[in-house]
């Protein structure tokens, strides 16, 4: 039995915890989603605006 099987394996860390660690992308994520979703809005408000006869 070598040494390297009596050492335990580094626990891989979890995809969404990876995440929320990352204050960077918390802060990316917080400036872009609003953002898109602003501008989704107001071309679905500018969209259903009557046409002037």
């Amino acid at each position: 039995m070598s040494q390297e099987d009596d050492l335990p394996r580094p626990e891989r860390i979890p995809f969404f915890q990876r995440v929320l660690e990352n204050p960077f992308l918390l802060l990316f994520i917080g400036i872009v989603m609003p953002t898109v979703f602003y501008v989704l809005w107001g071309v679905m408000e500018v969209a259903t605006i009557p046409v002037a006869p």
